[in-house]
């Protein structure tokens, strides 16, 4: 991607960049020896302070939540798994649900430290816990929190969500709005993508089984599955030594849906850490070639690491740090995907605190954004190639819309197939991909 592209409020594009914060972007997901119902009654201050700071972090600093949680863990080495869960879980649970915690309290939303020790009771209420007897929890009346959470709340607070883009969102999908944005206001599940170049779906299953993490195959989605219970998969042996990934089911449909062979030249020309280029190569049985491009050196760094481990040999990364890369590549690739920079409304259970930035001026620029790299990285693609285009996006003014205006102004190009991807269907996050075919 050409450096004009990049954003500086970094949720719109590509939030994982490193290991290390794909790692803890999915810390409530994946790192939490058990969901945080199962753990005692007890709080330690400390802990709670760490919550309390994170939430200023990320709504009165405008910091992303998954940036505001690395820096905490990473500063703090010697807390345990338990600890590093409950912080990780309680802040990404009260982003989710930063608006509907006021209301339960009746209460605008302040960063007084006496408010959002308050805020936290009533989430720990919200959540069917009792609270210790500290002074910072007096005058909480858990009996009015109790009732407040039965109301029925406008949509903007139930679901926690920017007014603006509320009416956004509702303006773009009409009914389908609401049952998408309830979808999202739970925690993700985690799912993983089985590495087809070293084991197949059913051993792997089979061996994460043996060690008490039981799985199950998902719908639609070959090489998906889905974990059932709460563990340090990071950790595990299978993991390091390359058998599956992390990798959301709907992220997963992206890589089939390019009608992919041996042998192929592939561009993935926003491929940031590399999960989907993983997923290309391992469809393509490791023969072929496969270029990664990304304006972030360090993003390529971690997708040479990973591929190394799953011991991949056809991707070959190069950064975009002039628009001379992409000139060398005109007319090369046999498949080109574009997974351009979107408004990550099909993220939001992963990216809670993006939901109260997205304005219209945001998505004007992004969707410009998404114009230029089409216009300008389709020349890779060779004639009789297929250019892929994706988001993970539910709007739909940035997905077909994109795709046909593109077709008007290049009619060597024709539409072959797309498919949008909802949450509230398929438990997974939600993206848009379209199929197209270079003729001249």
């Amino acid at each position: 991607m050409h450096p004009q592209y990049k954003y500086t409020f970094k949720p719109f594009y590509k939030p994982i960049s490193t290991l290390f914060r794909f790692f803890l972007i999915s810390v409530p997901c994946a790192f939490i020896s058990k969901p945080i119902n199962y753990y005692p009654l007890k709080l330690y201050p400390n802990l709670v302070e760490v919550v309390l700071r994170a939430m200023s972090d990320v709504f009165r600093d405008n910091r992303p939540v998954d940036r505001v949680v690395s820096f905490y863990l990473k500063n703090n080495p010697k807390w345990g798994s338990r600890d590093r869960s409950f912080i990780a879980e309680s802040t990404y649970d009260m982003v989710r649900n930063w608006y509907l915690l006021w209301a339960l309290l009746d209460r605008k939303p302040s960063f007084a430290k006496a408010d959002l020790y308050h805020l936290f009771a009533a989430y720990r209420i919200y959540k069917g816990k009792e609270l210790p007897e500290w002074t910072e929890f007096e005058g909480i009346d858990a009996d009015k929190i109790n009732e407040r959470a039965s109301y029925n709340y406008e949509r903007v607070t139930q679901y926690s969500i920017a007014p603006e883009l509320d009416e956004l969102g509702e303006s773009l999908l009409g009914q389908r709005w609401e049952a998408e944005i309830k979808a999202m206001s739970e925690a993700a599940p985690v799912f993983i993508r089985v590495n087809t170049l070293k084991i197949t779906k059913e051993q792997l299953a089979a061996d994460l089984l043996s060690s008490n993490i039981p799985t199950e195959p998902v719908s639609n989605v070959p090489d998906a599955l889905k974990l059932l219970t709460k563990t340090n998969i990071y950790t595990h042996p299978l993991f390091l030594k390359g058998l599956f990934e992390i990798q959301d089911a709907g992220s997963q449909l992206i890589a089939p849906f390019m009608n992919l062979q041996p042998g192929l030249r592939v561009i993935d020309a926003c491929a940031g850490a590399g999960g989907k280029s993983l997923h290309i190569a391992a469809l393509m049985q490791n023969k072929g070639r496969l270029i990664a491009l990304d304006i972030e050196g360090r993003k390529l760094e971690e997708l040479s690491r990973r591929s190394r481990r799953n011991t991949v040999s056809i991707i070959e990364v190069r950064p975009i740090d002039s628009t001379k890369v992409i000139k060398r590549l005109h007319g090369q690739a046999d498949r080109l995907l574009l997974d351009v920079p979107c408004s990550g409304t099909g993220v939001f259970r992963r990216n809670p605190d993006t939901k109260y930035r997205i304005t219209k001026t945001i998505l004007d620029n992004i969707i410009a954004t998404q114009k230029q790299i089409l216009q300008q990285y389709a020349p890779m693609l060779k004639v009789g190639g297929e250019l892929i285009y994706a988001t993970c996006s539910i709007l739909p003014i940035e997905n077909r819309p994109q795709v046909d205006e593109f077709i008007k102004n290049n009619p060597g190009y024709t539409f072959l197939e797309d498919r949008t991807v909802y949450p509230s269907e398929n438990d997974s996050d939600g993206f848009y991909m379209a199929r197209l075919k270079k003729n001249a």
